[in-house]
């Protein structure tokens, strides 16, 4: 089986830092060539793959700004749609552009849906609704508009997350600083229940970050900075629990499955795919408020480490994922 894997070009594939569609585009490629796909993964050039890479630009344009995003991905996207005839599936990861190609082409596409940046791209997965085959990351995220082929979660290379077994004394916001991820709820917990929390991740809105992060800065509330592999390790594992106070129905949330497979809890406000992760009061908390949370971190010895890193191993691991894709491109193929 011949598949080709599309993955954005903002981000090099797998990411330095952030990018977690380049990081998923990445595991499926990596997790389908251990299946014996062969695999053609369409990045930036600067990718790493045991497959084979085809690539437009060395760079993606978040790190070289230089270049034009929307130029970039017309160039990237078309490259690929022009060789379909050379493979036996596309496997999407960029969104809905791509499926604006799919009536001009014979080779069947599978998208995952990311998420949605807004109602209004409804429309381009609805035209292609009879003809595409769309895969959600969470059942939680599915519009009522389209039919869907399966859900399968994100999975994230095991090996990668070292287990922890006693945690030292801090809560940690690990994630884009950004109203809707909550870092200023995050804050505002580690202050009312007297912990000290570590902030890891990139200023996403600076004006979010000016006003309701930077002026909480002190001893007890620490920003480090954004974080790579090692020191994502080091923070997570360490850390007593994970706050994941979220403003907006996520739809998966790696640092929730990434945290677990390290075996720290996660305290999560309960909205969009939190339910799916996390099981309440093993691994982890879905609480409503902030005070709700406040309240939780009391219970969190109640918490067996091991169980959430083998809870997470068995939903989240990359086999899996590869798996389930396998799967669905036999079912497609027929």
């Amino acid at each position: 089986m011949k598949a080709a894997i599309l993955a954005p070009v903002a981000w090099r594939t797998p990411p330095r830092h952030y990018g977690p569609w380049e990081q998923v585009a990445s595991n499926i490629a990596e997790g389908l060539i251990k299946l014996g796909v062969d695999v053609t993964l369409f990045a930036t050039g600067d990718s790493i793959t045991a497959g084979k890479l085809d690539a437009i630009c060395e760079q993606g344009y978040e790190e070289d700004r230089t270049q034009d995003a929307k130029v970039l991905e017309c160039l990237h996207i078309s490259n690929l749609m022009e060789k379909a005839g050379e493979f036996d599936i596309i496997h999407n990861n960029f969104d809905f552009l791509p499926l604006t190609y799919t009536g001009l082409i014979a080779t069947p596409v599978i998208t995952t849906i990311h998420g949605f940046s807004s109602q209004r791209i409804i429309p381009v997965y609805k035209k292609y609704n009879k003809r595409g085959h769309y895969v959600s990351i969470s059942d939680a995220d599915r519009s009522p508009e389209l039919e869907y082929l399966a859900t399968v979660y994100n999975g994230l290379d095991t090996a990668d997350f070292k287990f922890t077994e006693a945690p030292q004394d801090y809560l940690l916001y690990f994630g884009r600083i950004h109203h809707d991820k909550g870092a200023a709820e995050a804050i505002e917990i580690a202050k009312k229940a007297n912990k000290r929390l570590l902030i890891a991740g990139i200023k996403q809105d600076e004006n979010y970050w000016r006003e309701k992060v930077e002026p909480h800065l002190n001893e007890q509330i620490v920003y480090v900075g954004s974080a790579g592999p090692e020191k994502r390790n080091e923070l997570l594992g360490n850390a007593l629990a994970l706050l994941h106070p979220i403003n907006f129905a996520e739809p998966f949330g790696m640092s929730v499955a990434e945290s677990m497979l390290c075996g720290t809890p996660v305290i999560a406000f309960n909205k969009g795919s939190m339910p799916e992760l996390i099981q309440h009061e093993q691994t982890g908390f879905l609480v409503d408020t902030i005070d709700e949370a406040v309240e939780m971190i009391n219970s969190i010895p109640s918490i067996n480490r091991q169980y959430c890193h083998d809870w997470a191993a068995s939903k989240f691991s990359k086999e899996k994922m590869a798996e389930d894709y396998f799967k669905l491109y036999q079912r497609i193929l027929g």
